[in-house]
């Protein structure tokens, strides 16, 4: 069992690496890991399941999730000055991004939702 696991974090760490390389390659402006995320997630949409083992160890990353933020609140800390200089741009990408973010939330919901109804009256 502890080398399956050893051998699902290291796909997860190749994915991420996988992503890193391609985006630094292509020059993308994506952050390497979320390209990682996103070519994991075709994998387990070809799957068409998650595999038990990525569930153990995925689940063991998100209840010490939290850990995994010490660094970025230390940067926090380290650049107060930077931030406060830069409050009001800062604010308004901020402000800005989660706008975008609920909006495209809205519209994806409702073309899923659509999209389930739909099948849904193709099936009856």
């Amino acid at each position: 069992m502890h080398n399956r696991i050893v051998l699902t974090f290291t796909i997860l760490l190749a994915c991420q690496l996988v992503g890193e390389v391609v985006t630094r390659l292509l020059r993308l402006p994506v952050p390497g890991p979320v390209l990682g995320m996103v070519i994991l997630f075709c994998v387990l949409l070809v799957r068409r399941q998650v595999p038990d083992d990525l569930s153990v160890v995925t689940g063991g990353l998100l209840q010490n999730l939290s850990l995994l933020f010490v660094p970025a609140g230390v940067g926090v800390m380290l650049h107060a000055q930077l931030l406060a200089e830069n409050w009001m741009a800062l604010s308004a990408a901020l402000l800005l991004s989660a706008v975008i973010t609920i909006v495209v939330t809205g519209v994806v919901m409702t073309w899923s939702l659509r999209l389930t109804s739909e099948k849904k009256a193709d099936a009856v």
